[in-house]
Order: C-alpha cells, then structure tokens, then sequence
C-alpha cells in the first residue's frame, strides 16, 4: 500500500472540512492506497495540472470541494491541494497554484 504525502497546506485544508467531508476524503484516499482506480463521480484527472494528477469532487448539501491528488509515484501519492468549488468550471487561479503545490511537493520529494 501506497503512503500518502501532503502538501502543508493542502493538510490545513482538509482539516478545516466538516467531519462529514473529512471522512469521505479519507475514504477515498484510502482506496486510492489500495490501488483503486476511482472514477466520476468521485474522481477525474485533472490534465490541465499535470499528467498523473487528480481531482477528488466532494459534495455535501453546502459546499462542493475539490482535492487535487497526484499518483505517478512508485510508493506515495501526493495530495497536494484542495478548495471550495463555486464556479462550474474550475478557476484558472485555483490550476495555477495546484501546479505550483505539486512542483513544491515534488522538488522536495526527489
């Protein structure tokens, strides 16, 4: 099973979620350790990120949040940022800093 590194501020993020959203995102990070592919509607790749990266939709009746993942590496998967959605389309902004995370996360990493 793979280990889960976390962007610091992705980790903040998940943290200041309910309870309820808490858990399915740890639900299906868990999956994700295990191997799982998920799919719509929990998850989608997030090409215009980077290739290996994901974005986990989290629903309550609320709030919509997304969690970007990434999965390329041999023996951890990387989530490296999260947000509150509130647009269909995911904000030019939100892309931006999703790759710098990555790039932070990955430059320390290797």
């Amino acid at each position: 099973m793979k280990s889960i590194t976390f962007h610091p501020k992705a980790l903040a993020f998940i943290r200041g979620q309910s309870p309820t959203i808490k858990l399915e995102i740890g639900e299906a990070l868990r999956d994700v350790q295990k191997g799982v592919s998920l799919g719509l509607p929990l998850s989608r790749p997030m090409l215009t990120v980077a290739s290996g990266a994901h974005e986990l939709r989290i629903r309550s009746p609320t709030t919509a949040v997304r969690v970007f993942y990434f999965v390329k590496l041999a023996d951890t998967i990387v989530v490296f940022h999260g947000f509150q959605k509130k647009t269909q389309k995911t904000p030019a902004h939100e892309i931006a800093v999703s790759q710098q995370r990555l790039k932070e996360v990955l430059d320390d990493y290797t």
